[in-house]
Parts: C-alpha cells; sequence; structure tokens
C-alpha cells in the first residue's frame, strides 16, 4: 500500500475533521511548531543548537511519523524564506511555493486567490500535484461558499472533503482554507489539499504568513511602477502619464479657452524589422524617433510613448494646420536620421485631432487621431514621405475612414468597457443563419477576428481550411464530408479566444504552465462555440482533436490512431503544415521542402503516416506561405 492510501486511511481512523473552522490564533506557539521541534530534540541534541538546525535528517514529524514518512522541518522552513528572498516575480513565488507544499507535504493540490475590495469576486488560480491548473470565481456575496466563510471568519477552516470547490476532474479529499491577514485585513486566501492536516497545520501558517508578505510587497512593487512616470526605453513620458496631461491639458484649455493638438507618429514596417533583424534593433529604432521628437518640439509641448511604435505629442496653442506644419517638419528631421542595418527613418504614419475643433471629449479626441493615423498608413508615402492627415482631412464615409474607425473601435472596446470577444461569441450564437452559404460567411468573419489576436497568424485559418480541403479531396472523401472539413477548419482555432493574449503572442518560448493554458484552446472552442449552437455540433470531433496525436501522447484527451476522427487527423497535417511555413517572432518561416521533410519525419509518430504521403505530394501545388 503507498504512502497516500495509507495516509487516506490513518486519516479517516485517527483525525475526525469537522467542517466547522479551526483557529490558529498563534501560528508559533508552545503546542505548535515550536514544540514540535523541542520535543524531537529531546534525547538527541537541543533543536536549537546549529549542529540540529543543520541536519536536515533531525527534524521529522513526530506524529505518525511511519504513516506519513518523515517531515524537515527545518528544511521546510529554510525552503520558505528562499522562495521569500530569492525570487521577485510574484508568479515564480507561487509556483515555488506550490512545488514545496506537493514535494514536502505530499499536497494534492494548492490554491491561492487574491481578495479584491473592489471587486465582487475572488479569482482563485489552482495547481494540483500534476500541475494542472484551475482558475475560478468565487463571489463575495455567496454566503454558503466554504472559502467565504473562511474569509469573513479570519481562521483556518479544515473540511473533510474537497466538493465544495465543484471541480469533478479534481481528486477529493481533506483540505485546510487559511485567510491571509495583513495588519488587519485578508489581503488573500490560500488552500491545500492534504491527508495530514492536523499535523501539518502550523506549517501551513508559518508558509501563509510569508505569502501574505510576498502578496503584500508585490502590490507596493507593482504601485512603485504605476506611479513611474517615464517610459524606461524612449525616456519619454509614460502613456499613463501621458493619459493624465492630456486630461489636464483639457480642464486647462476649457478654462483659458485655449486649444491644443494631439497628434501620434506610428512607426511603419516595424513588424518587418523586429523579424529581419531582431527586437533589439526595432527598440533603436523607436529610439531614435523618441529622442529625435523630444529634441524638436518646445519645451512646453509634451512628447510621450503611445504604445508599442507610437510617440504622441501635445502641441499647446495649435490649431490643426499649425500641428501638420509642425508634424511635417518633424517626419522631414527623421528622414534624416540614418539607422544601422535599416537605413533613413522615412515611414511614418501621422494622424493628428485638435481640440475644441474637432471635438472637446477625451476619448474622441484620441479616437480621431488614431482614426487619422490609420487612413494615414492606406494613403501611403508620396516621394517618400509620410502622408500627414488630420481628422478634418477625411470623409467619415468613405471606405479607408470606415475600416480605419472600426479597426480603432475594436481595439478601444475593452476600455469602454465591452468584452469585445465576448460580444463577437454572443454575436455569434445568436446569428440566424439562413443558408450554408450565409453560415460559411459568418464562420469565416469569426475564424479572421480570432486570426487577428496574433498579427503573426493573420490568414491562419482560412489557410488551415484550404490545405485541409485540398487533403480532403485529394483522398477521394464525399462532397458533405469535404465541406464539413472546411467549416471545421476555419473554427478549429477558435478556442483562442478564451486564452490570454500576453499568452498567445507571446514572442519567446512558452513557459510549461503558458503551454497547458494554450492547451485548453481545443475544449474552450466546444465548449464556448460549437455546443450552444446545433448547427456545429458535427464539428466538434475535428475542433477537440485535431492536437491529438498519432502515437497518442497529444491532447486535450491523448487519443492515438485511427480512435482519432479522421477529419481531425487531416486539419492537424494542414495546421502543421501552415505554422511551419508562415514567419513567427522567434523564426523566419521555412520552405515547403523542410516543412515537408518535417512532416515526413513526424509520420507514424505525430501524424497519420498515409495522409502526410498525400499532403506531401499536394504541397508544392498549394499557394505560397503568407
Amino acid at each position: 500500500m503507498d504512502k497516500e492510501v495509507k495516509a487516506k486511511n490513518l486519516y479517516k481512523q485517527k483525525n475526525n475533521l469537522s467542517p466547522n473552522s479551526s483557529t490558529i490564533t498563534n501560528p508559533i506557539d508552545k503546542s505548535g511548531l515550536v514544540a514540535k521541534i523541542n520535543i524531537l530534540g529531546s534525547g538527541i541534541n537541543s533543536v536549537n543548537t546549529a549542529s540540529s538546525i543543520n541536519n536536515p535528517n533531525t527534524i521529522i514529524n513526530h506524529h505518525n511519523e511511519k504513516s506519513f514518512g518523515m517531515v524537515d522541518y527545518a528544511g521546510f522552513i529554510n525552503e520558505t524564506n528562499s522562495i521569500i528572498r530569492e525570487h521577485t516575480d510574484i508568479r515564480d513565488s507561487l509556483n515555488a511555493f506550490h512545488n514545496m507544499f506537493i514535494n514536502r507535504l505530499n499536497c494534492g493540490y494548492t490554491a491561492l486567490g487574491l481578495v479584491n475590495e473592489q471587486s465582487s469576486f475572488i479569482n482563485i488560480r489552482l495547481l494540483d500535484k500534476n500541475s494542472n491548473v484551475y482558475s475560478f470565481k468565487v463571489f463575495m456575496n455567496d454566503k454558503d461558499n466554504e472559502i467565504i466563510k473562511a474569509i469573513e471568519s479570519g481562521k483556518i477552516t479544515t473540511l473533510n472533503d474537497s466538493s465544495f470547490l465543484k471541480l469533478p476532474s479534481l481528486a477529493n479529499g481533506p483540505c485546510v482554507i487559511i485567510p491571509i491577514q495583513i495588519q488587519g485585513k485578508i489581503v488573500c486566501v490560500a488552500l491545500a489539499s492534504d491527508y495530514n492536516i492536523q499535523n501539518h497545520i502550523n506549517l501551513y501558517q508559518l508558509a501563509a504568513t510569508n505569502l501574505g508578505l510576498l502578496v503584500q510587497n508585490s502590490s507596493l512593487y507593482a504601485k512603485v511602477a504605476q506611479s513611474s512616470y517615464m517610459d524606461s526605453l524612449t525616456n519619454l513620458y509614460s502613456h499613463r502619464r501621458f493619459q493624465e496631461l492630456l486630461s489636464q491639458e483639457i480642464k486647462f484649455a476649457e478654462t483659458s479657452k485655449s486649444k491644443f493638438s494631439v497628434v501620434i507618429f506610428d512607426i511603419s514596417d516595424m513588424g518587418q524589422i523586429n523579424k529581419d533583424y531582431g527586437h533589439s534593433k526595432g527598440d533603436e529604432v523607436i529610439k531614435v524617433v523618441a529622442n529625435k521628437i523630444n529634441e524638436s518640439i518646445k519645451k512646453h509641448d509634451i512628447a510621450a510613448r503611445y504604445g508599442g511604435d507610437k510617440i504622441s505629442v501635445i502641441f499647446k496653442n495649435a490649431s490643426s494646420e499649425e500641428a501638420k506644419y509642425m508634424a511635417e517638419y518633424l517626419t522631414y528631421s527623421l528622414s534624416c536620421c540614418l539607422v544601422d542595418d535599416i537605413g533613413p527613418v522615412n515611414k511614418v504614419s501621422v494622424g493628428i485631432s485638435s481640440f475644441p475643433e474637432d471635438t472637446m471629449d477625451k476619448e474622441k479626441l484620441l479616437i480621431l487621431a488614431e482614426q487619422a493615423v490609420l487612413v494615414s498608413k492606406t494613403k501611403g508615402y508620396n516621394n517618400g514621405r509620410s502622408t500627414i492627415v488630420s481628422a478634418q482631412d477625411y470623409d467619415f464615409w468613405d471606405d479607408a475612414a470606415l475600416n480605419s474607425f472600426a479597426t480603432v473601435i475594436a481595439k478601444r472596446h475593452s476600455k469602454l468597457g465591452i468584452n469585445f470577444e465576448e460580444a463577437l461569441v454572443n454575436k455569434f450564437n445568436n446569428e440566424n443563419i439562413l443558408s450554408q452559404n450565409h453560415l460559411i460567411e459568418v464562420v469565416t468573419s469569426l475564424a479572421s477576428a480570432i486570426d487577428a489576436k496574433d498579427e503573426y497568424t493573420k490568414d491562419h485559418s482560412s489557410s488551415v481550411s484550404r490545405y485541409s480541403v485540398a487533403l480532403a479531396k485529394a483522398i477521394n472523401l464525399p462532397e458533405k464530408e469535404v465541406e464539413r472539413i472546411k467549416l471545421g477548419a476555419l473554427l478549429h482555432d477558435v478556442g483562442k479566444i478564451g486564452i490570454p493574449e500576453d499568452v498567445l503572442t507571446k514572442p519567446s518560448r512558452l513557459t510549461d504552465e503558458e503551454f497547458k493554458i494554450i492547451q485548453q484552446h481545443p475544449t474552450i472552442g466546444v465548449e464556448k462555440i460549437l455546443e450552444p449552437n446545433p448547427l456545429l455540433h458535427d464539428l466538434i470531433p475535428l475542433v477537440k482533436y485535431h492536437h491529438e496525436q498519432w502515437n497518442g501522447k497529444g491532447y486535450p484527451c491523448g487519443l492515438k490512431g485511427e480512435e482519432i476522427p479522421l477529419a481531425a487527423r487531416i486539419v492537424a497535417i494542414a495546421d502543421t503544415y501552415h505554422a511551419l511555413i508562415s514567419d513567427r517572432p522567434y523564426r523566419k518561416g521555412m520552405s515547403v521542402e523542410k516543412a515537408c521533410a518535417i512532416l515526413e519525419e513526424g509520420a507514424g509518430i505525430q501524424w497519420d503516416k498515409e495522409l502526410v504521403r498525400q499532403f506531401i505530394s499536394l504541397a508544392p501545388s498549394l499557394a505560397t506561405k503568407i
């Protein structure tokens, strides 16, 4: 019988845990951690001596030693202190605590939720011993929830089981809930599953106290970072400070009846520069532009990093025409700046909006400037010089203006209090589908919106759909099945709508935890998009299983061989092929020959061998990489 089974049996025999709270008023009192250490020290050496503290085998779990094995208390304390000392990133620290609980105390899972007084809920992040990640919300007004009960009591609570978490895939068992208090306020709540809770309770309290300090320090660091007014790359004002100064300028202009203009400079081709020369060269270009703008404007004007590749300037006491004149001078100055390997910086899109000429509303002022930038991009460059566009220069109803307006609004939806992706999903699921062609149009639009989350995956879904259809026709599948594969391939990545953008667009290699988040997208796609829509139910196997592998090492279900639906096997090959030939932030796209060689190498391991053979014969005739 293994250690965990013995632990469970002993727990049932000797521990009579009540669902009611158990209070630990002092984490290191006479009956707690110090007492245990002193008991263990008797008959050997005093535990306070250096020899016994430094010997990891001296201090063990005195109670139920045979059933639960040894617990190195000194090692536990030392590791806790090391985590606080050595980790500055809050996520790294929490992962380190998780690993410590799992490895030293044999916990089934650990969880942590930060308590925000302004929020109506607590976001809980739970990791089990297999590093599976679960995220869920606990609403503060749910007075029957055991977590809320523990928070309101401010006391450690031990429970017989974890069923209140409502996570069916999580192994059930006794757990402890520890509200973590700093300066009289509950700042977070920790959970752990453990069959030896009573003997480990002081260790949890000790670790929880350190967790509280960690969270508090992290909050202080965040506030310091937030209060920073300067952008570290450009030494211009940060975007946050720009917003504050713009609000102040509007108030001043309203009072003094004065005017000013906002000009946004968007450096073109930065994506290509980053891909061809690396992000350090891209940063160099941004710094050159920022320095030239900053040294060329008047002292009372304001320059800031607007975000990404954009620099914004507030020209005080300047009308739209005056701002345009100054923008022309700046773009000329930039065209005289040379960057090694790049040449002159002569491609900068420029948009202008003015107060009060165009609007007196702050949000609209910025939207008009951003829209003008996009119109400037569509107009291109005359004689190598930027086309400068003000909000007064374009007809709102022409195609360029409407397209740019839609782009700006989509980017700013979250700031306007709208969850754009949720709105998109709801619109899709509530669409009244009139015909098969209408369904294809709607699905294509949704797929394009998902691809737009990452500039490097533009047109990915439509390309995978085309490649899948070509392979399906090559193996003589019926037309109805080809049409199903066409739709399913368009939606194969639709679950990425639920993946955080910082994970989805991360330019470097994903961590193991981030990869586990990415692996959720087939299931998210099925649950959020396909299941609510009866017309799409026959696409569920295709979307859910397109990351399964022939050898059974794929996800989410570990299917292997012909257990994987044929349509999903087809899309898996098309998906991989397009990913290989496409540019990514961390590499250039591969040649057709190289991509096919990789597919051939994985045939019979990751992918269906016969389907790979068929696809390789088709690949040269397919469209070139995007």
